[in-house]
């Protein structure tokens, strides 16, 4: 009797094909506090600032080899060959990644994940929320750095303190953002829902954020008819598609965020349908 196998890349064989390195030493550049518990982290690799596209993310290692699991984040932005991610402090590993300092080492391996598209012409409407604002920071970073017919506009929603702001306001043509005092990011749409319908370019929505935030993203995108990206942030082991520690439900079957996405159309989720 014959047994059929499923042929499974392994990241060494990903590697020789080209794909991205193995996970390797880099230099810590800048590390700050943007707000309690929230930290930019900023490091020098020419491959990953070469290669990182927006919603693509880096496995970050701890320096304790009895930490086996990476952490998995966003890139924020690339200046040169210097690679900078968002990360809140929630455990033993990022607490330990905010003490790294200037001329520390760390590992990582990257960038993973599939991206947003953002080649069209279009309106790029860039709904965050919490930890969801480092990928639309770089999506509005590759938006104006290609110099298109396409710009970009940042609806941003906060717990509290707007410490993305400032970042995405170098590169999105709008701001506008909101903390928990005053509503939701869905407040915000709605109070621009006029403008976007009024621009001569289409909006094309993309969205990162807490499950609940996206799923009413989609909601209010679907009702309207805009093309709506959405990039899953989910718990992950490997980053790359062997533990299948981080599936999700799709119109497809389960899929893996990490290696399918992390970014799916609501079409794909089946949400706001």
């Amino acid at each position: 009797m014959t047994t059929a196998t499923t042929f499974v890349p392994t990241v060494a064989e990903a590697t020789k094909a080209g794909f991205f390195p193995i996970r390797h030493e880099v230099e810590i550049v800048d590390n700050r506090e943007l707000t309690d518990g929230v930290y930019r982290l900023t490091f020098r690799d020419e491959y990953i600032a070469d290669h990182a596209k927006p919603a693509q993310f880096v496995d970050v290692y701890s320096n304790d080899r009895t930490r086996l699991m990476p952490r998995p984040f966003g890139v924020a932005e690339v200046n040169g060959d210097e690679v900078s991610l968002m990360f809140a402090v929630v455990g033993k590993g990022t607490a330990e990644f905010a003490e790294l300092k200037p001329g520390d080492t760390i590992r990582v391996m990257g960038p993973l994940g599939n991206s947003f598209k953002t080649k069209e012409p279009a309106n790029y409407v860039l709904v965050a929320g919490g930890l969801g604002v480092p990928p639309l920071v770089r999506a509005a970073q590759c938006i104006a750095d290609a110099g298109n017919n396409a710009k970009s506009t940042a609806v941003f929603g906060y717990r509290n303190v707007h410490f993305g702001d400032d970042y995405v306001g170098r590169y999105a043509d709008k701001v506008y953002s909101i903390d928990e005092s005053e509503g939701n990011v869905i407040t915000l749409l709605d109070r621009i829902e006029g403008e976007l319908r009024d621009d001569e370019l289409k909006p094309v929505i993309l969205s990162c954020g807490p499950l609940p935030m996206m799923k009413a993203v989609a909601e209010w995108a679907a009702k309207r008819g805009i093309e709506t990206q959405l990039s899953l942030e989910q718990r992950m082991g490997c980053g790359y598609g062997t533990c299948v520690l981080c599936t999700v439900d799709t119109t497809e079957g389960r899929l893996k965020v990490c290696s399918d996405g992390p970014v799916f159309t609501r079409e794909r989720l089946g949400w706001g349908e």
